[in-house]
């Protein structure tokens, strides 16, 4: 039987997600669904799209991203879909809302565990706790089943907000838990992985700090758990056959091979699905990207039988930073100290920068490495550095200040300006000059004025990561790997990684169809299959999630000078995003257009397009 079509594509070259070479084809949708082929009629067709010369392919998925938040304020997830993203998985890094607000005798776990980990300015978390009426993981997936969303979103259960949840926030950042505790926590994670949730969040990064007192000295409470706990909540991921996500204690070695031995299907019977955060080429470090894919393919091996995926970025890794704020100067005790004050806190900051004493302390640790004959040196010289905080001024550029002609200029050219005579450009320059940079005599008073001065009103950015397109494209196309790590909904002001699925499929592209058909996968099927949803194909019957693409605008597409700094009414703050215009063709979220000629649906946010997907 014939049927009319809501929707037909037709003339595209179409990669199905299988890494199977394109063909070119026609695709319909009727009722939201993939309709078979030979059943329709493209006479009366409600939508018809001409793919002619476009990729047409499933939707592409972000696996790593932190939009527990702004779902609560623009659950259409603009952002994402502008670049062909039709499924989110979120609640990564042990921190979202599973268990409602948990505001107890004070606490306000929401606005502390978010605050710093993700760069959320407070104003913004707390408009969402606001907005929380549910207190069990089950009533916050039919909470996420009322919103109108944009992309279909995969949430997990996070560890910092089941041990609060269990413990209270004090004693989750305390103790380990009693075997009473630890009893409660297994009955919510099964209970959880019962309701559908397709994974569960860890999170070892040793610079995760709270951000309310009275423990801004304090790391979120996943940090806390000994690696029996661990072992104890990922028997039960293990069990239901769901993900683990986690990120490395990256200042032990041994304990990331202990801790990611979890994995192994040999010592533990059945391999546990693990992705982790994050293989990247890191420029003060270069022998880190070199064990994470080691570590891939050990776990891996026949032997010992894991699933393991490190999650690689298809980006420089590009960190814009509002004064000393960024997610990097977290790992760093004299930039931390900063970091710790309220972001509104300038007087606070300015204080700790006046203080001799601090100013010694900065002055140590920024000059490390620098100068004299020592093993400090020896490990910057070879790229073996403890940080990877840039800390090279002609790395690091003015991207705002209040100097403009200090814009689009490296530290080092200012600093060259500020100490050559005549070398001022106006009297704007001199007066700063005369009031904050008057005693400089290097790089390192140089900093301490800046911060100063200027506060929150300088921002700048540095390349930490992913500065060789070559190793990136290498990273992206290795099978240990997975394309990931976008951090999409997090870094309001810090990262614009939004474009980063467009990216991998362009570093791709170089390869021809056969590397992009591989890349489509990666990016659609594979993660899907991980987490063991349902998306990833544009089968006969499935969900009508699609992707088109322009691959002449993408081989040309430059994201890093697509991105841009705007001000979002929804968050009453800036934000950092990427334009990739002309690229994506058009995004299909279950069956209806959610963006097409650069141009989103009128309905976008007030009408349901994307699904909660359980774990099947």
């Amino acid at each position: 039987m014939v049927q009319k079509l809501d929707l037909l594509i037709k003339n595209g070259l179409v990669f199905d997600g299988s890494g199977e070479l394109p063909i070119k084809k026609d695709i319909a949708v009727i009722n939201g669904q993939i309709a078979p082929e030979n059943s329709f009629t493209e006479s009366g067709a409600k939508t018809v799209i001409d793919a002619a010369g476009q990729w047409v392919m499933p939707g592409l998925v972000d696996v790593h991203t932190h939009y527990d938040l702004e779902l609560e304020i623009t659950p259409g997830l603009p952002e994402s879909v502008r670049h062909g993203t039709t499924t989110v998985v979120m609640s990564n890094c042990s921190l979202g809302l599973a268990f409602g607000a948990q505001r107890v005798d004070g606490d306000d776990p929401i606005v502390s565990c978010f605050a710093r980990v993700e760069n959320i300015p407070k104003h913004v978390l707390k408009k969402v706790a606001d907005k929380v009426t549910w207190n069990k993981s089950d009533s916050y997936l039919e909470h996420l089943e009322s919103l109108n969303l944009g992309p279909n979103v995969v949430p997990m259960i996070p560890h910092s907000m089941l041990r609060i949840e269990v413990m209270g926030l004090k004693e989750s950042v305390s103790r380990e838990p009693t075997k009473k505790e630890l009893s409660k926590m297994k009955a919510l994670l099964t209970k959880g992985m019962d309701e559908g949730y397709a994974g569960f969040s860890t999170d070892a990064l040793p610079f995760h700090f709270l951000a309310n007192d009275p423990n801004r000295d304090k790391q979120i409470p996943t940090q806390f758990a000994p690696l029996s706990e661990i072992k104890t909540l990922t028997s039960i991921v293990r069990d239901y056959d769901r993900v683990w996500q986690a990120t490395p204690p990256k200042d032990s070695p041994a304990k990331v091979v202990r801790t990611f031995l979890l994995t192994s299907g040999l010592l533990h019977k059945k391999p546990l699905k693990t992705t982790v955060v994050a293989a990247l080429d890191i420029a003060a470090n270069g022998s880190i990207v070199k064990l994470a894919t080691t570590l891939a393919r050990v776990l891996n091996s026949k032997l010992l039988n894991g699933r393991f995926y490190m999650q690689a970025l298809a980006a420089p890794f590009k960190i814009w930073s509002d004064g000393p704020f960024n997610p990097l100067s977290e790992e760093i005790d004299e930039l931390r100290e900063l970091i710790e004050t309220d972001l509104e806190d300038r007087e606070e900051r300015r204080a700790i920068l006046d203080d001799p004493a601090y100013q010694k302390r900065f002055r140590k640790m920024w000059m490390t490495g620098k100068q004299g004959f020592n093993l400090a040196r020896l490990k910057r010289k070879f790229r073996r550095e403890d940080y990877a905080f840039n800390r090279t001024l002609s790395d690091m550029y003015i991207d705002r200040c209040p100097i403009q002609s200090w814009e689009n200029r490296s530290f080092q050219d200012v600093l060259d300006g500020l100490q050559a005579e005549n070398a001022l450009r106006t009297p704007e320059e001199i007066e700063i000059r005369d009031r904050y940079f008057k005693d400089v005599r290097d790089e390192v008073d140089f900093m301490i004025a800046a911060f100063k001065a200027f506060d929150t009103d300088l921002v700048w950015s540095t390349t930490s990561a992913n500065r060789n397109p070559k190793l990136t494209r290498k990273l992206l196309m290795d099978p240990a790997l997975l394309p990931g790590f976008n951090d999409s909904g997090a870094h309001l002001t810090n990262m614009a990684f939004y474009d980063c699925n467009l990216r991998a499929l362009k570093l791709a592209q170089q390869g021809g169809h056969k590397d992009v058909s591989y890349m489509v996968k990666r990016l659609t099927h594979d993660v899907s299959d991980l987490f063991g949803v349902q998306a990833g194909s544009i089968d006969v019957g499935d969900p009508a999630d699609i992707t088109i693409v322009n691959p002449e605008n993408l081989s040309t597409y430059d994201g890093e000078a697509n991105v841009q700094r705007i001000y979002r009414k929804e968050f009453e703050h800036e934000q950092l995003v990427n334009r990739s215009d002309d690229v994506v063709t058009a995004t299909i979220i279950g069956g209806s257009v959610a963006w097409q000629k650069d141009q989103f649906s009128k309905d976008l946010n007030h009408k349901k397009y994307g699904r909660v997907l359980k774990a099947q």
